[in-house]
């Protein structure tokens, strides 16, 4: 294999990878406030890596041109490197919305507000989210949290509509 194919192949798994570290203070230099895209994207750009590359960057600012199998064996490539960013997530988002995967790109949406959570919160969060759980203020509070610490309004949303189904059906914890 020669070295080109090496680093290409290396970018695209790195891509691909959204394998978040457990350390909450990796996580917090990992994760950059959004640089609000102001591109548009649509199916004609997809694949991003290969027909936008200038497009994608990390979280923590490397773009596809840092990510080299080079960097990796240098130690100048880190996990927090190849994490996906909020940005990244919103591009992708445009690519369905543009092929009338409406629901894909809110997915897409939801998860890049995710990204400033840090992953044992999420996996709490989950977890309260189970039925029988958590009691109905629990689940609010944990909606306040997620609008106000993390700016994550449309996950915020969710988990109060879940609030309200889960008082609906019966589904909430005791008290």
């Amino acid at each position: 294999m020669n070295q080109q194919l090496i680093e290409q192949i290396v970018k695209e798994v790195m891509l691909s990878m959204n394998q978040a570290n457990t350390a909450q203070e990796e996580a917090a230099v990992a994760v950059a406030e959004p640089k609000l895209v102001v591109e548009s994207v649509t199916k004609e750009d997809y694949p991003l890596a290969t027909k936008r590359p200038e497009l994608i960057q990390a979280p923590t600012g490397k773009t596809l041109d840092d990510l080299t199998l080079q960097g990796v064996l240098n130690g100048e490539v880190k996990p927090e490197d190849v994490r996906i960013s909020a940005d990244t997530l919103e591009l992708q988002a445009q690519v369905a919305e543009s092929i009338g995967r409406d629901p894909f790109a809110r997915n897409l949406r939801r998860a890049a507000e995710l990204i400033a959570v840090p992953d044992d919160r999420i996996l709490d969060i989950y977890n309260a989210l189970r039925p029988y759980r958590s009691t109905k203020e629990e689940l609010l509070a944990i909606a306040d949290e997620l609008e106000q610490q993390y700016n994550a309004t449309i996950n915020a949303n969710l988990v109060r509509e879940a609030a309200d189904v889960y008082e609906t059906r019966d589904r909430l914890k005791k008290d």
